[in-house]
């Protein structure tokens, strides 16, 4: 279950449907996402086909550490990224990585 976000406007979309703080032509695939996000277990239950799931290490362009977080592929640049907390989804984000 999705228990914290990190980005509001993901936050936003999750908890009402609205766009504004998100790239609306990511709507359709992102409500898929965080479905999925908000069922799984632990990041290997994100390893959808084309989501492209797979561990970060460093920091974002954020500066922020990204040891534990995991990625899934939106499109283009734009990433869902992630942990996990036991069997929770925590600190969920919404990035244009480039």
């Amino acid at each position: 279950m999705i228990k914290s976000f990190r980005h509001k406007g993901i936050a936003q979309f999750f908890e009402t449907g609205s766009k504004a703080g998100i790239q609306a032509k990511h709507a359709a695939r992102l409500r898929l996402q965080l479905a999925a996000l908000n069922r799984a277990k632990k990041p290997e239950d994100m390893a959808a086909p084309g989501w492209h799931l797979h561990s970060l290490s460093g920091k974002n362009p954020k500066g922020q550490a990204t040891q534990g977080h995991w990625s899934i592929w939106v499109s283009g640049n734009w990433r869902l990224t992630f942990t996990f907390e036991g069997e929770d989804a925590v600190l969920v984000d919404y990035q244009d990585y480039h």
